[in-house]
């Protein structure tokens, strides 16, 4: 039987604020992240990743091969170069600390963070001083969350880097943008003139000296042989001419340019609609934070802004009184008074709360 107090309560019951009091004490604390290599990896990085060799394998074995002579070697220029661009700017996107100068000098990664206390600090950061960092910031440093670590210059945290935006890796951000914004309309146009040309003239994309006489790879299962044979027939297709043709017939040709000039247009589309959209931040000398304050504000101009409070030291109480910061005081709350009337019921010790009469007794 279930022991109970005089009004009720079960004694043994656990409040739930300390339940979830006990759970956080026994969750380890987070670590600062490095740069976008470290832990946890994000599903979006190995999206781009994966869009990236997949384009440059189609672009440069199967797509640029159809073209002619002269604008076969221009084209692998010019693609070949903003490839490699885009591929060297991400990777410095990606592998450089984006941190404050402060906090790469003097944080410890490899030291847990320590847990706010929002009883103590209104903000993380005030004055310039970050609490979880526990150094002085630079005024445009933010403390980002999936980092663990206060930003310079904080512009986003980026899924598919995997690393924050900021001062130090903002300008190799938009070169990665840029770039891949440029590699992808090159493909359109690649994509667009095969399609277009082999309705009107499809011999000119079949111009390789291979048609007339090639070795391709015939075989199945584990078993290929290499076999010299002369494209004669208009519905065969040599993909990968630059390392070993391999026959195709054309429904499998239409439908790899249809489905990569669909993939490249979405990705074209987005791509473009994120560079645009960084021009106009440069213009406008905002970073994607302070656009994004910028637009939360106009929506709701009621919002208080941040105010920095006076900066504490460690230990002190939080001041009870402040010039900058009033909060209106809520009218004193009456209460109603109450009696007990224990019940008479021999196997119970309960007792009730019941209204009081409308006239006390003398």
């Amino acid at each position: 039987m279930r022991e109970m107090n005089i009004c009720g309560i079960n004694q043994n019951r656990v409040l739930p604020e300390t339940q979830e009091n006990n759970v956080k004490k026994h969750q380890p604390r987070p670590l600062s992240r490095v740069n976008g290599w470290s832990t946890p990896l994000h599903s979006f990085q190995a999206l781009s990743w994966t869009t990236y060799f997949t384009m440059s394998i189609v672009t440069f074995g199967i797509f640029i091969p159809f073209l002619p002579t002269t604008w076969k070697h221009a084209a692998n220029i010019v693609m070949g170069g903003v490839f490699i661009f885009h591929l060297i700017v991400h990777l410095i996107a990606i592998t450089i600390d984006p941190a404050d100068n402060n906090v790469r000098l003097k944080k410890d990664y490899m030291k847990p963070m320590p847990t706010f206390d929002r009883s103590k600090h209104a903000h993380v950061i005030q004055n310039q001083y970050c609490h979880l960092c526990e150094v002085t910031v630079s005024k445009k440093a933010k403390h980002c969350s999936s980092c663990n670590k206060c930003i310079s210059g904080f512009d986003h945290h980026c899924k598919w880097l995997n690393n924050c935006v900021g001062r130090r890796n903002y300008w190799f951000f938009f070169c990665s943008v840029a770039s891949a914004a440029v590699g992808l309309l090159g493909l359109m146009i690649i994509l667009l003139y095969i399609f277009i040309q082999y309705f009107v003239n499809p011999d000119e994309l079949r111009t390789d000296p291979l048609y007339k006489g090639a070795a391709v790879w015939i075989g199945a299962g584990w078993t290929y042989l290499s076999v010299f044979i002369e494209i004669s027939s208009e519905n065969i297709w040599l993909l990968f001419l630059s390392l070993w043709p391999v026959p195709v017939k054309t429904p499998v040709v239409l439908s790899i340019v249809v489905l990569v000039l669909l993939l490249d247009v979405a990705s074209f589309v987005l791509l473009g609609h994120l560079f645009l959209f960084h021009v106009y931040l440069i213009g406008k000398n905002l970073s994607t934070f302070d656009y994004m304050m910028k637009i939360r504000y106009q929506k709701n101009p009621h919002l208080p802004e941040k105010k920095e409070l006076p900066l504490q030291k460690k230990g002190s109480l939080p001041q009870e009184k402040s010039n900058s910061l009033t909060w209106p005081k809520s009218p004193p709350r009456m209460e109603t008074p109450r009696f007990l009337l224990p019940t008479f019921s021999t196997q119970s010790n309960m007792c009730f709360m019941v209204p009081p009469p409308k006239t006390l007794p003398q």
